[in-house]
């Protein structure tokens, strides 16, 4: 994902807490902001260290990268920060897809 499209800072993701919205179930949390000097998306990516080793979370982060950049033209240009919860772990990509889109289904955040 290129630079343009991240949320890396501590205090971007603080923002995103605070100007934002939050939507969930019982897969994912994510909080919605709108950044109005930006005219696409950018996505920030929370993982705990609950879920499991190093290289089970970089497995979710990675697939969570995967399911914005399928469906980057859907989404509205706003900024997200997706945080996994635990059932996230025993998930695969088809999975972890139907649950993401019904959490952007009910924050309306599909074209």
């Amino acid at each position: 994902m290129k630079k343009r499209f991240r949320i890396k800072k501590e205090r971007d993701f603080q923002l995103v807490f605070k100007k934002g919205r939050s939507y969930a179930n019982r897969q994912f949390v994510v909080y919605l902001a709108d950044h109005p000097k930006t005219d696409h998306m950018r996505l920030g990516i929370s993982v705990s260290k609950r879920l499991g080793n190093a290289v089970k979370r970089n497995k979710i982060k990675r697939r969570i990268r995967v399911f914005f950049h399928k469906h980057q033209e859907r989404l509205k240009p706003r900024e997200y920060v997706v945080i996994a919860r635990k059932p996230v772990s025993d998930m695969d990509y088809h999975q972890m897809e139907k649950s993401l889109l019904h959490v952007l289904k009910i924050a309306k955040c599909l074209k």
